[in-house]
């Protein structure tokens, strides 16, 4: 602490590890995507071994700076600074989605149309020599390429109707994570107001809805494998389909835990107070845009 203004902490390792740890998870995930049809490969050991030192560097990496916090060393600036970090961070996420929004866009509108010989682009003459009688349509189940290792789906994961929207797992996710986002804006309602057993019980609420949307996201995933032959190797629909929802079903994995990490700060430390509790305010920043990033990818992916 310089004249009480502003703390410089001390030189740390933590930046070093997390670049490590991002880079092993990066590799071990698409070498793991680009050998799913090779049972020699180790390329999910990498992955594992990056999820397994991502977590570590972000355990010890946040244990210290709640250590810095309960220390009484934070000052306005610094506490501004975590703010502006934070922001920085989900603009970063942003970016991270809108490449594969972009993708997608790029696939549905352009792509598929100009194959069919729409527009004046279009190679119809292309896409004969190809594939005969090829029309654009999305989903695209059925392609040209149906080569060694090349699954066709039987069915995609759209809107089946009316008649068994109740049916439809990717409703009831839809349900189950706007209503986290209400469940942890009351939280925040009853920490700001003084009122711990209000911001615990809807903080939990909250935590038990990210489970509850990751389960039903498991049960999908099995639902397009075992029954729809849906499969990253299903063309572009299902290499598209499987990253967005994929990606964003890991994000929502991530926030459930910064907000379980909170309650358990909360419960069994009685950390955050009425005014000073930007950790779980950050956290909630992250899984209102979690929630936002669903609701594109819900109308993108599944409904138009």
């Amino acid at each position: 602490m310089s004249g009480g203004s502003y703390y410089v902490p001390d030189q740390s390792r933590f930046p070093i590890f997390m670049a490590f740890s991002l880079f092993l998870l990066v590799m071990g995930a698409s070498s793991t995507i680009n050998n799913l049809d090779d049972p020699t490969s180790n390329s999910v050991y990498i992955l594992y071994s990056g999820l397994g030192c991502l977590f570590l560097t972000l355990f010890f990496w946040f244990r210290q700076v709640i250590k810095e916090h309960l220390a009484g060393l934070d000052s306005n600036q610094l506490k501004q600074s975590y703010v502006y970090g934070m922001a920085w961070f989900i603009f970063s996420e942003v970016m991270f989605f809108a490449a594969f929004f972009g993708a997608l866009f790029y696939v549905r509108t352009l792509s598929v149309p100009w194959l069919a010989g729409e527009g004046e682009k279009g190679i119809g003459i292309a896409a004969i020599e190809l594939w005969e009688g090829f029309e654009s349509t999305w989903p695209v189940i059925v392609t040209p390429d149906q080569g060694e290792g090349y699954v066709l789906a039987e069915k995609s994961m759209a809107w089946p109707g009316w008649d068994h929207a109740l049916e439809w797992l990717p409703l009831w996710n839809t349900i189950v994570l706007l209503s986290s986002s209400v469940t942890v804006h009351f939280a925040h309602l009853g920490l700001k107001n003084g009122d711990r057993k209000k911001f615990n019980r809807f903080l939990g609420i909250t935590v038990t809805l990210a489970l509850i949307f990751v389960g039903l996201q498991a049960a999908e995933y099995y639902e397009a494998y075992a029954h729809y032959g849906l499969t990253l190797n299903s063309g572009i629909y299902g290499s598209t389909f499987f990253m967005l929802t994929g990606f964003h079903g890991f994000h929502v994995m991530m926030g459930g835990i910064m907000l379980a990490i909170m309650l358990a700060r909360s419960v069994f430390a009685g950390h955050f107070e009425e005014h000073d509790h930007f950790g779980f305010e950050a956290a909630s920043w992250y899984w209102h845009f979690v929630d936002v990033v669903w609701v594109m990818l819900f109308l993108f992916v599944y409904i138009l």
